[in-house]
């Protein structure tokens, strides 16, 4: 049976966890104070380590220095938010920094990993120089859902999972802009969680006791952006029976998202471009100015230089936008974490449903040869369906057939519909198939359909409003 300790003081966090760990198969035992840790890690080590930063007799860190080698197994800090900085140098030692409350469905994503591991190789893991966990035994050969030998620990950072080398870059890249006010422009396609970066970039920066709008430029109508951002005065068109503060005003002290910035209307990019220089909106039918205080981060799935040549976005507010750029890398080019983001997203829904459904390791496989056009909200509504029409285990047959007609050595050369699928969705799984072969390319997409560039947008547009894209 694998062991879970768990060093925290606070009754609010050890009562759920303890739940949690005996409900995975752990058996557990709880440390309140790093003497008492220390003195349960010499009679046993465990092979997951849920800590607390704060204790009553000193950091719960210093618990990952005094430790001897075995000693902790996979390591889980819950920080109370005020040490980012030292969880910043901590992250690539980890399995994960939770800052509370805690996302308990991501720490039973991780149990679920961890227990299925330890079972597999038939005792714990000790942690490499580096931090890592270090696989020891043979793999599970009974066809049981076991993760393959050479599973990563998990990195993370915020709500976002991840352990490749694009989403490290992406992490230490975060850390560093995170704490200043610069503007931020977040640039990748749909579904790859620009939002959640944006919603990061908050939380771990000075404004975060502030508000943090986010604001979709492309979903509101032409006639009511301008309010919408800037606010009106009471009379200043039909129906403004009252003044209204826009999400300039509301935001002011914290951060502002404005995604998909390439579909704001022209004249509207010239008032951002003036507000964003002298920190002043006016709002609509008024004439005083008004001082706002607020950080400014842009999002767009489309390459910022091509809107400018297709004068969609001005140049000069590009420059302004892209103080510090951050590229946000597509689902394929992070293949490493699909498995991972599997198994947040399945016991996500586990959760919901009361249920325990597990992968078949056929169906992990499938996943990671699958290009992903849609990204990382495709993978959750692809795992979302799987979970509905799953039994007790997730196998080829709960999977849709653009997931299962995908091969490793002929990738998304054909698409399969069965008889009685509508034009509609078969429009969209040939979309999806082109998106994969074209490797999330839309213009080549584009032209391989037949359609226009502005055609294969909106379409995958009405996808994301109907729950099968990823935005």
């Amino acid at each position: 049976m694998p062991h879970a300790l768990l060093v925290e003081d606070d009754d609010r966090v050890i009562q759920p966890l303890t739940q949690i760990t005996r409900e995975h198969g752990f058996s557990s035992r709880c440390a309140r104070t790093l003497e008492q840790a220390r003195h349960y890690l010499t009679e046993r080590s465990t092979d997951v380590l849920l800590l607390g930063t704060s204790l009553p007799d000193g950091l719960g860190l210093d618990l990952l220095d005094d430790a001897r080698d075995g000693q902790l197994g996979e390591v889980i800090v819950m920080s109370d938010g005020n040490d980012a900085r030292a969880l910043d140098d901590l992250r690539a030692q980890v399995r994960d920094c939770l800052t509370k409350p805690l996302d308990l469905t991501r720490i039973q994503t991780h149990l679920e990993i961890i227990s299925r591991d330890v079972q597999a190789n038939g005792h714990a893991r000790e942690r490499a120089p580096n931090g890592h966990a270090r696989h020891n035994g043979d793999a599970a050969a009974d066809g049981e859902a076991a993760l393959p030998d050479s599973e990563p620990a998990s990195a993370a950072c915020g709500p976002m999972l991840g352990n490749s080398e694009p989403m490290r870059e992406l992490y230490r890249m975060l850390a560093r802009v995170a704490p200043t006010d610069a503007t931020v422009l977040l640039v990748g396609e749909s579904g790859t969680g620009k939002e959640l970066i944006a919603q990061t970039v908050h939380e771990r920066s000075t404004r975060r006791s502030r508000p943090m709008i986010p604001i979709n430029c492309g979903a509101i109508p032409e006639n009511l952006i301008e309010s919408e951002l800037f606010g009106h005065e009471k009379g200043s068109f039909t129906g403004a029976s009252q003044a209204r503060r826009g999400v300039f005003e509301r935001a002011s002290g914290g951060t502002l998202l404005l995604d998909e910035i390439t579909e704001m209307p022209a004249e509207l990019q010239v008032r951002l471009l003036r507000v964003l220089e002298t920190g002043r909106i006016v709002r609509v039918g008024g004439e005083k100015e008004i001082e706002v205080d607020v950080r400014v981060i842009a999002a767009t799935n489309q390459p910022p230089d091509e809107a400018v040549t297709d004068g969609r976005l001005r140049e000069d507010l590009l420059y302004r936008l892209s103080v510090f750029p951050v590229h946000v890398p597509p689902l394929r080019e992070r293949h490493d974490d699909v498995e991972l983001l599997a198994h947040h997203f399945l016991a996500t829904f586990n959760q919901q449903a009361g249920t325990r459904k597990r992968f078949h390791p056929g169906a992990l496989s499938q996943l990671r040869r699958y290009a992903w056009p849609g990204n990382v909200r495709q993978l959750r509504n692809i795992i979302w369906r799987a979970h509905i029409m799953a039994d007790d285990v997730v196998d080829m047959a709960s999977l849709p057939a653009v997931i299962s007609a995908a091969s490793s050595s002929d990738e998304r050369q054909q698409v399969c519909v069965p008889l009685g699928t509508s034009l509609a969705d078969a429009e969209r799984e040939l979309i999806y198939a082109t998106l994969a072969h074209c490797q999330g390319d839309k213009r080549r997409s584009a032209k391989t359909l037949g359609v226009s560039l502005k055609t294969l947008y909106n379409r995958l547009n009405s996808y994301k409003v109907e729950g099968f894209e990823n935005g």
